[in-house]
């Protein structure tokens, strides 16, 4: 009827819905579901097989992949994570961002820009989206530690990944998805050279981490240190706008 209220995609009336489990999630939940129906079922080892079963449906939340409403304003940077920002500041641009590496893709310019850390608990979406529509210019892996990913040293020691998008009108936005204390894998869903839209899926991380955004220089952020933040909704920064909101969320 008119003036009913659709959903994000103009179909059917807007409501909540269970969040699809991303293909990631779908095998490793399975594998531990399986097994705790066979110690309950076939050997009915209940001290073994309630615990799977309690951690078969951890595994499902924890890979959920809800849909999100992307903003549709020019020059917006969007939040790549969902969880809390844990610290904005001025840092030099990672070198895997800055170096030339033989591919011809632009690099970021050197020198201080400002950084926006958002951390991922093992209770938040961990499906990584893109903070802006462009094209990947360069993913770079690089090995590492597992520190807690909330401790600022962990941009620098864990294992992380760069990945570094320009957008249509030149700017660069280069990010970093960071393995937490308990994380062991990063994983990709895109490759130098992809044409990517702003908020889309771009990859995840496993059991808890943490995202860095650098912002291109002049960029001030619209975010504040202990607010939470969703991936693919909000908005983190307008690129040109210098102006930084100050405060800290109590």
């Amino acid at each position: 009827m008119a003036g009913d209220l659709l959903d994000n995609r103009g179909r059917g009336e807007a409501g909540w819905n269970w969040p699809a489990i991303h293909p990631e999630g779908r095998r490793i939940g399975l594998i531990v579901l399986v097994g705790a129906l066979f110690f309950l079922l076939v050997l009915g080892w209940e001290m073994l097989g309630w615990p799977l079963l309690l951690g078969s449906v951890a595994t499902f939340a924890f890979f959920r992949d809800p849909e999100r409403v992307v903003p549709q304003v020019g020059g917006t940077v969007i939040s790549p994570a969902d969880g809390h920002v844990v610290s904005i500041g001025q840092v030099e641009v990672p070198r895997e961002l800055v170096v030339e590496d033989g591919s011809g893709s632009m690099p970021l310019p050197a020198g201080q820009v400002t950084r926006i850390s958002i951390f991922m608990s093992l209770f938040d979406v961990h499906i990584n989206r893109a903070p802006i529509g462009g094209t990947v210019q360069r993913v770079v892996y690089v090995p590492g530690q597992f520190v807690s990913a909330n401790m600022d040293k962990a941009s620098d020691s864990n294992e992380r990944q760069h990945i570094l998008i320009a957008g249509s009108d030149g700017t660069l936005i280069g990010m970093t998805q960071i393995a937490g204390l308990v994380a062991r894998r990063i994983v990709p869903f895109v490759k130098r050279g992809d044409m990517i839209a702003a908020g889309q899926r771009i990859g995840l991380i496993r059991f808890g981490s943490r995202v860095d955004v650098y912002l291109p220089r002049g960029t001030g952020a619209l975010v504040i240190k202990g607010q939470r933040v969703v991936a693919g909704e909000t908005v983190l920064a307008r690129t040109g706008e210098a102006q930084t909101i100050e405060g800290r969320r109590q």
